[in-house]
């Protein structure tokens, strides 16, 4: 029986792994796009933009894993069955229950492993993510400007650098600042150094000429100088971000309530995503049940389980389907939270029923006996 369990199990993994890393790999792609702008506009590295994009890889994890696990057991269990190698294990007398160990123990496995994951790998992946991203918009140190090239940056200032020394600093350096609508300011030096400071990003020129334009009475001043220092923000926000619900702990989320500086509605929200933490991760399980039940508790049918698969992909739409409504409405109605454990719990006490009691070579030897009695 250890081999059987082994042998399924084995397939099992490397149809999980071989799917998960194809929809990954899809998904990274369509989010990848996102940095887009930030790579040809503000001269991202592309370690930087790898870097941002891999952080985004525990949360899109997260949620193929249910889908994917579903689709790696309702695939392997369905070539047994074709196979026939199902039928010969049922034959034998092994149980729905026995056949079922192996997607039971990788449900439960994974299922640990993703509470990890939403309770410490996404809020790390997220803090980190959120600020190399703030750090991007808002921090000219972090905007690597290329030689030769203008960088436009989102406030209206236009940087063109000449080349970059060794010691960090740069030659050659011009902005033009359209920041402010009715004034234009352009600044050309010799040398120049960026840097950050505690009230934001800051340019310093050494050799250089300041020129500005009041679009208001066309006047023109002219200031030409040995050290200039100038303030420049590219995002325009605030020194601090804000932290998001998927930064905070776990138990910062179930405690919300009592954190005086959330109102009512983030109150809810923080609950329910602390509650979703640990439920979600679970649903690994359910779905993995839920994929192989029908098919062992299913009579073989040469012409195809047409119809207990459609049972099994509509059972697996309504209980995701429902988990993200539910999640929804517990964040407007706090009491939609026990139906988010209702969703989840039933849906496994029904599989584990039917595996452990329904037989149905049992029913069909009774029925058989009935025929002949019948006939006798």
């Amino acid at each position: 029986m250890k081999i059987l369990n082994a042998y399924i199990a084995k397939q099992i993994v490397v149809g999980f792994i071989l799917i998960s890393c194809s929809l990954l790999a899809m998904l990274w792609l369509t989010q990848s796009l996102r940095f887009v702008e930030m790579v040809t506009r503000q001269g991202l590295p592309v370690y930087l933009f790898a870097q941002m994009t891999s952080l985004l890889m525990p949360r899109i994890f997260n949620v193929l894993s249910p889908i994917a696990l579903f689709v790696a057991v309702f695939f392997v269990y369905n070539r047994l069955i074709v196979d026939r190698e199902l039928v010969i294990m049922q034959s034998a007398g092994i149980s729905p229950w026995k056949n079922a160990r192996a997607p039971l123990m990788i449900g439960i496995v994974l299922s640990l492993f993703n509470v990890y994951v939403m309770n410490i790998g996404i809020p790390v992946a997220e803090q980190k993510f959120r600020e190399l991203e703030w750090q991007v918009q808002n921090n000219l140190t972090q905007a690597v400007f290329r030689e030769g090239e203008f960088t436009t940056l989102r406030n209206g200032l236009t940087v063109f650098i000449d080349k970059h020394e060794n010691d960090g600093s740069v030659t050659g350096i011009f902005v033009s600042d359209e920041s402010k609508p009715d004034l234009k300011v352009t600044l050309t030096a010799e040398k120049g150094r960026l840097f950050q400071t505690d009230k934001g990003s800051r340019i310093l020129f050494i050799n250089g000429v300041r020129q500005e334009i009041n679009k208001q009475n066309n006047k023109f001043s002219m200031l030409a100088f040995s050290r200039y220092s100038a303030e420049f923000n590219s995002g325009g926000g605030a020194k601090q971000k804000e932290q998001s619900v998927r930064e905070k702990s776990f138990w910062e989320l179930i405690n919300a309530a009592d954190d005086a500086s959330l109102t009512p509605p983030e109150m809810r929200k923080n609950i329910v995503e602390g509650h979703r933490r640990i439920l979600y991760p679970f649903l690994n399980l359910v779905l993995a049940m839920i994929a192989c039940t029908g098919l062992l508790i299913c009579n073989f049918n040469r012409r195809g389980q047409t119809k207990i698969i459609a049972i099994e992909v509509i059972c697996m739409i309504l209980v995701v389907g429902t988990d993200l409504a539910l999640a929804n409405l517990a964040g407007r109605f706090i009491w939609f939270l026990p139906l988010m454990y209702l969703n989840c719990i039933l849906p496994l006490l029904i599989c584990i029923y039917l595996l452990l009691f329904y037989n149905p070579f049992y029913f069909h030897r009774v029925k058989r006996n009935r025929d002949l009695q019948y006939e006798n």
